[in-house]
């Protein structure tokens, strides 16, 4: 089950081996997803008396809460919610409806991390409208808005939210939804055979110990699901972009925008809606990981260089930091992914005269024509604001990224429009509706 050639496989391979192996795992695999297929899996270990395959359960763990979130999202497209909604538009009588779905979904709604129950992990789960009901001002621990607070009971309420609007349970949602259609057919709220069993590893001794294993019930939509590393490695590809319908790919890479960070020495980590974000060694990765007890699991996509990573592991705790990120170095080091050919492509005439230098103020800017009359605007030198933007049907141009995303640019022969902002063919032309008047430059 490979598409990269035996050298980096067996290089895959062997920092599989010694991960499982130094980090004394009782079972790991990994896999690899390139252009939306599986590249490379590999399995090291044994679950019961064999290896693990492609088809071995694992639990999931957090990684549920990133697939709600989508099934949140497809809601959101509909028009059944907008994101800005109080809770107590669609939950009306909980005690924290003034909290928003995007907070929820981006961990900034100040919620705590944890439910008023048991160790909710380890222990038979409560139903949703009993957890609910337990959620008060004293379960709030910052000001919502005010930061990065990971809170599991957040996406307890979000399966709550998705449960009610859709008339069934969460579950059901997200199976008719997301799971089917994306055809991650193993994927399931408790385990089936094959399944690896969730052990913790002595820290002094090669000896395992059994973690229980419950129905979160209420609790469920935070980390309930099991899952294989071939299901695993088709959400994958979905985050990717490879979205076959699901969901579009603009909601997707909402989803991936950065909505907050996690502030610790650097600020390497982040969340987006659902989606956590990581900025390591030049890469820009999104996706999830999950910790239940006896299980570790994680899967980053990067969608800029179409393939994504992922790992599934029964073991509580243990694995090292870097395990996906060496796998794709060794990808990157073994297989570069080579460019895409160049070729020449229609210009409108109108847009190609405008091409070239323009300046705001006295600093020079370049103006290049992207694919389907697409604008990239950067500064030339050092220092400037950089910024792509797309043509709308009432002929202005919508700021995709940087300083200008969301702002309008409206295009004249002898000077460009950027929400307010004039740029012209010369420094502070005064030809150009330049606010302020121009005067005579002078020595």
């Amino acid at each position: 089950m490979t598409q990269v050639g035996q050298p980096t496989a067996r290089a895959l391979m062997r920092r599989l081996a010694v991960e499982q192996a130094e980090c004394r795992v009782p079972s790991l695999t990994a896999a690899i997803v390139r252009d939306g297929r599986l590249a490379w899996f590999g399995g090291r270990g044994r679950v019961g008396d064999a290896a693990p395959t492609a088809a071995t359960q694992y639990r999931l763990g957090s990684i549920t809460k990133s697939m709600v979130a989508v099934a949140v999202m497809r809601l959101r497209d509909e028009g059944a919610l907008d994101l800005a909604d109080p809770l107590e538009h669609h939950l009306p009588g909980t005690r924290l409806g003034h909290l928003t779905i995007a907070q929820l979904l981006s961990h900034t709604a100040g919620l705590t991390a944890e439910p008023p129950t048991a160790w909710w992990e380890r222990t038979p789960g409560i139903p949703a409208a009993d957890l609910l009901a337990r959620l008060g001002p004293a379960e709030l621990k910052h000001r919502p808005g005010r930061r990065f607070h990971y809170s599991n009971v957040g996406f307890a309420v979000l399966g709550e939210l998705l449960a009610r609007l859709r008339g069934t349970t969460w579950l059901k949602a997200l199976r008719t939804e997301v799971l089917d259609p994306l055809e991650m057919h193993d994927t399931t709220a408790r385990p089936r055979p094959p399944h690896a069993t969730g052990y913790a590893v002595h820290p002094w001794a090669d000896v395992v110990l059994a973690e229980p294993e419950h129905d979160a019930d209420g609790m469920g939509p935070a980390g309930q699901l099991w899952s294989t590393p071939h299901d695993l490695a088709r959400w994958a590809a979905f985050l990717g972009g490879e979205t076959c319908g699901v969901l579009s790919p603009a909601t997707l890479a909402e989803m991936r925008e950065p909505a907050g960070v996690d502030d610790g020495a650097a600020w390497t980590a982040g969340f987006g809606l659902g989606l956590q974000l990581a900025r390591t060694g030049g890469r820009r990765l999104a996706g999830h990981s999950g910790s239940m007890p006896g299980f570790l699991a994680t899967v980053w996509a990067e969608p800029s260089e179409g393939h994504a990573v992922l790992f599934m592991a029964n073991t509580t705790s243990g694995l090292s930091a870097t395990l996906l990120t060496d796998l794709l170095d060794i990808l990157e080091e073994h297989e570069p992914r080579l460019p895409d050919e160049w070729r020449p492509a229609p210009a409108d005439p109108a847009l190609l005269a405008l091409t070239g230098l323009w300046h705001w103020g006295p600093k020079p800017y370049a103006l290049r024509l992207l694919p389907e009359r697409g604008l990239s605007l950067e500064p030339v030198g050092a220092g400037g604001r950089a910024s792509r933007f797309v043509p709308q049907d009432n002929g202005t141009w919508l700021g995709l990224d940087g300083y200008y995303a969301g702002e309008t640019l409206r295009l004249a022969p002898d000077h460009l429009d950027l929400n307010t902002f004039i740029f012209t063919r010369e420094p502070y032309d005064p030809g150009a509706p330049v606010p302020g008047g121009v005067s005579d430059w002078h020595a």
